[in-house]
């Protein structure tokens, strides 16, 4: 019986967390793109290092789908939990995050710093209606994928006409998710799920990330408000945003803007412009509110609180995936949630263009903003030509 190498062990046993950590801290120092990093983790787990295999690699994807949050975060942690189960997840989610964190932490500076500076205010004046361009994008290329119906369509318009009358976005999409038990029937062939072999979900590793979660809620309760009130309303965006990190600027609009009075819409506007330029999903923009709502631990607070809450659904759901997956109602609840997110996005693209000072110039800037997206150009040279365009012209 041939004996085994030390090298042949250690490909078994996966790789370390060092190892994980590493490679998806490269990949999130390039992680442009929104859910286009997708396929960069597919690339590195699969392709390069033979971590997953792609049957394994493409469950994680229709899990994170299934998922509220930002599709890539969930994604990489998906596969570092898969390759090393808790120190693997941690691994790949703080690796995959921290180049994504510490340029918006730095960009956050720098805007406190300079925003009051004519030709700052200028930049910003034009991302915002990049901001724009790109809710309005999304929203079209949202709803082109995900309204097949009369009642999808009904229901995005609903959600949008239930904002407009000041409804609560939780409250819209709790509606979406019970009418779409109501509205659709799915076929038998969406409702089953190919039986899947090697899970490593545990409701013990979900539990331990949860139980984690909540002692520093607890403890940040009497000590600091402040910072309590930041990881509560952004690990409850987290778990409401259904849909991608674009439907969560609603959200983070109602919660941030409308409800606490933290920011006002255009520093908003300013702080989802500045996600576009980092590496990592929108969501980044949770950083750049911390950071002004409380400093340097405002935005530790803020990044973990939006994000935390998806490491403990991938471990927490991962064991019972297939079942859900196979269930009636699900599929359906998750449609009609969907399909109100359509409108959400409809709505936020409203309220930010209202914020603007509508110009020649700004028009024309977001006919070829939206033309560019439309091309596919890639989403950062968008943003840095918008903001070259407005320090030359604005």
């Amino acid at each position: 019986m041939p004996m085994s190498s030390p090298e042949g062990e250690r490909a078994r046993a996966g790789p370390s967390p060092g190892q994980i950590f590493s490679a998806f801290f490269r990949i999130g120092l390039t992680a442009f793109g929104g859910p286009a990093m997708v396929s960069h983790i597919r690339e590195l787990v699969v392709a390069k290092r033979g971590w997953l295999s792609p049957e394994l690699f493409q469950e994680g994807i229709a899990l994170c789908q299934a998922l509220p949050g930002a599709i890539a975060v969930n994604v990489a942690a998906y596969a570092g939990y898969r390759c090393g189960g808790i120190p693997g997840l941690l691994a790949a989610f703080f690796g995959f995050g921290l180049p994504a964190f510490g340029l918006m932490l730095l960009l956050s500076v720098l805007y406190r710093a300079t925003r009051a500076l004519p030709s700052v205010e200028a930049i910003f004046s034009g991302l915002a209606v990049v901001v724009v361009a790109i809710v309005l994008h999304a929203t079209l290329v949202f709803g082109r994928n995900s309204l097949r119906s009369v009642a999808d369509f009904g229901l995005a318009l609903l959600a949008a006409l239930l904002l407009l009358l000041r409804v609560s976005p939780f409250l819209v999409i709790l509606t979406g998710g019970l009418l779409g038990i109501v509205f659709f029937r799915l076929r038998a062939s969406e409702l089953c799920w190919e039986e899947r072999r090697h899970r490593r979900g545990s409701y013990r590793d979900a539990a331990l990330l949860l139980v984690v979660f909540l002692a520093f809620l607890l403890l940040l309760w009497p000590l600091a408000p402040t910072l309590f009130a930041l990881a509560w309303v952004m690990a409850k965006i987290e778990l409401f945003a259904f849909g991608g990190g674009y439907t969560a600027v609603s959200l983070l609009f109602h919660e941030v803007v409308t409800v606490r009075g933290w920011l006002v819409n255009q520093t908003l506007l300013d702080g989802v412009a500045l996600g576009q330029l980092t590496p990592g999903p929108i969501l980044n923009t949770a950083t750049f509110i911390g950071y002004l709502v409380s400093g340097l631990p405002g935005a530790i607070v803020a990044t973990l609180g939006i994000f935390w809450p998806g490491l403990v659904l991938v471990a927490g759901v991962l064991p019972i995936f297939d079942r859900i997956r196979g269930s009636v109602l699900f599929p359906r609840i998750i449609r009609g949630i969907v399909a109100c997110f359509v409108g959400l996005l409809l709505f936020v693209a409203v309220k930010f263009a209202l914020a603007i000072g509508w110009e020649g110039k700004r028009l024309l800037l977001l006919l070829a903003s939206f033309c560019a997206l439309f091309l596919k150009v890639e989403l950062l040279w968008v943003v840095a030509g918008a903001g070259l365009a407005s320090y030359l012209f604005f």
